[in-house]
């Protein structure tokens, strides 16, 4: 059984910091690219960042670049997302994602507010 379970969502203030971080389960993890999707308020759900199967290749938004980075610990099933200078517009809940023919999969997701 797939499971996919964010962490370190929360509130911070403008030019803040986050890590989040992805748990996955129940399948072969360190085979699959894994991406970082976001939903902000009222808006459709978008890529933020991925990274291949050995961390070699990584793409971002170009909202984010410069300021996010993902990374992977294929040890640990763990994906990561280092979010720096954080502004208002990055409040949404951010999601962990994997392609498996021939579905997606998603984790529940965890909020981040960006606020003063």
């Amino acid at each position: 059984q797939v499971q996919l379970v964010e962490s370190g969502g929360g509130l911070v203030q403008p030019g803040g910091s986050l890590q989040l971080s992805c748990a996955a389960s129940g399948f072969s993890f360190s085979t699959y690219a894994m991406s970082w999707y976001r939903q902000g308020p009222g808006k459709e759900r978008e890529l933020v960042a991925r990274i291949s199967s050995d961390s070699r290749n990584t793409n971002y938004a170009d909202s984010v670049k410069g300021r996010f980075a993902i990374s992977r610990d294929n040890a640990k099933n763990r994906v990561y997302l280092q979010m720096n200078n954080l502004k208002p517009e990055d409040t949404a809940v951010y999601y962990c994602s994997y392609y498996q023919p021939p579905r997606d999969y998603w984790g529940q997701g965890t909020q981040v507010t960006v606020s003063s």
